[in-house]
């Protein structure tokens, strides 16, 4: 049991480095974003130490917050407050600014050193590490199954990123929808249009991608090539996983899992994806009109948008599906978080209702956080609003906002489990071997011994 518990231990201390494999740090977070907060935490880290000291509130109506990135986060949970206090007006929300890679060590220390009360009402948890940190620390987390919040009106998908043992822990926040970005201009004069990409399997996308190429020598995809994002969008776009449903590993025979590395493999042979070496070179590319695309979490678009003179040469659809392969479809997740509510807790009726009443049934609250952040819900009902049906000039006058949230109910859902990263980061490792000419099959063996090798430590 120790050696295991060890093992864990280790798992949870090494995600800090691992997340920032997740290609957003947090749903529309993007990179530079938690390198600012990290600066910031580094610049006055005794001020974070003594502001965890508070741990939750003890007034009967104010709820602490732990959260990340002011103009996103941070802004649509005090939003949210203000809609809880029309109808509560003795009601405060607190929210101190703590960096996700701070959230992870100050959970884990917490919970190890049997310091729970150092916890606040409320943190926000990334959606890929939320059942590794259930699993590993269940006397942190509130079991919100039975706490009035209907998960039904969220993307099923989402929902499932922080449910362990059929319970639910988490109460969805924001989007990691996987769009498909096109410049119509460069389609157009390679002969398409963006209605070509749409509803297609990654074999019309390898043809169309090859004639796009040709015809105006701009790839129509780029990768980080130490990343495996693109890899783990695929993959739950069939509803497969790197793990079986005991949490096993489950790389060798797996057959969607190879038929992915095999197609992004072609991608990058025949030219049609341009890998790069960083974050900032993956987003030169779409800012300098390098690629014809990207296919990512929605939270990208606001990367695209930055190129303000680009505005009306971009459209959205959905991303290609592996044919062949049961369960297939045109969508997926990439990224995102949830709020949980802490078992430290003192007004835990109050925090219940507060997440209920506002992030799980507030369509006016998703309304006024869009136009300002960005910010995009897994709330169904959102989606229905006229804020989220109003066109993008950028995007064509297309009513991107709506799209995406009728994409996220299409979502397969996966598993991650305790070792998602691990596995995550070995996956990216067999896919850099394989473009580098290894074979798959032995790749995946050495990826699935490795994870393995980690959870026998």
């Amino acid at each position: 049991m120790k050696k295991k518990l060890l093992g864990v231990l280790l798992c949870v201390a090494m995600s800090a480095t691992l997340l920032a494999g997740c290609g957003n740090n947090g749903g529309t977070n993007n990179k530079a974003d938690t390198n600012a907060n990290d600066d910031a935490n580094a610049e006055d880290d005794t001020k974070d130490d003594a502001k965890v000291e508070e741990g939750a509130s003890s007034d009967e109506n104010t709820l602490t917050v732990w959260c990340w990135d002011p103009k996103f986060n941070i802004y649509a949970m005090e939003e949210a407050g203000k809609i809880y206090q029309k109808d509560h007006p003795e009601f405060n929300i607190n929210v101190i600014e703590t960096p996700w890679d701070d959230i992870q060590k100050k959970l884990t220390t917490a919970a190890t050193g049997g310091a729970l009360d150092t916890l606040p009402d409320i943190m926000l948890v990334q959606d890929n590490a939320f059942q590794k940190n259930v699993i590993s620390f269940p006397e942190v987390f509130t079991d919100l199954t039975d706490s009035g919040v209907d998960f039904s009106q969220f993307g099923e998908a989402k929902t499932a990123y922080s449910v362990v043992d059929g319970k639910n822990y988490g109460v969805p926040f924001d989007n990691g929808t996987v769009v498909a970005c096109y410049r119509t201009d460069v389609l157009e004069e390679a002969g398409f249009t963006v209605d070509d990409f749409t509803d297609i399997t990654w074999e019309d996308y390898l043809e169309k991608g090859k004639v796009v190429l040709e015809k105006t020598g701009k790839p129509l995809l780029s990768c980080q090539s130490t990343e495996s994002d693109v890899i783990m969008m695929m993959l739950q776009s069939c509803g497969a996983s790197l793990f079986d449903d005991e949490g096993n590993p489950n790389m060798v025979g797996n057959e969607p899992l190879k038929k992915v590395m095999e197609t992004y493999q072609q991608l990058v042979e025949t030219g049609v994806c341009k890998l790069v070496n960083s974050w900032d070179e993956y987003v030169q590319t779409l800012t300098t009109e390098t690629v014809a695309g990207t296919i990512n979490g929605c939270w990208i678009m606001a990367s695209i948008q930055s190129a303000e003179d680009q505005s009306g040469k971009w459209a959205l659809t959905n991303m290609p599906k592996l044919s062949d392969v049961e369960g297939a479809t045109n969508y997926s997740n990439n990224g995102g978080s949830s709020w949980a509510i802490t078992s430290n807790c003192k007004n835990m009726d109050l925090a219940k209702d507060f997440l209920k009443s506002t992030f799980a049934g507030s369509v006016e609250l998703y309304e006024n956080i869009l136009p300002s952040s960005g910010a995009l819900a897994t709330y169904l009902p959102a989606g229905e609003s006229d804020v989220y049906a109003q066109p993008s000039e950028f995007y064509g006058g297309d009513a991107v906002f709506k799209k995406i949230t009728e994409y996220a109910s299409k979502c397969p859902s996966n598993n991650t489990g305790v070792y998602y990263y691990e596995a995550r980061d070995a996956i990216a490792t067999a896919i850099q071997n394989v473009v580098g000419g290894s074979d798959i099959d032995t790749e995946l063996q050495t990826a699935q011994g490795t994870v393995e090798q980690l959870m026998d430590q």
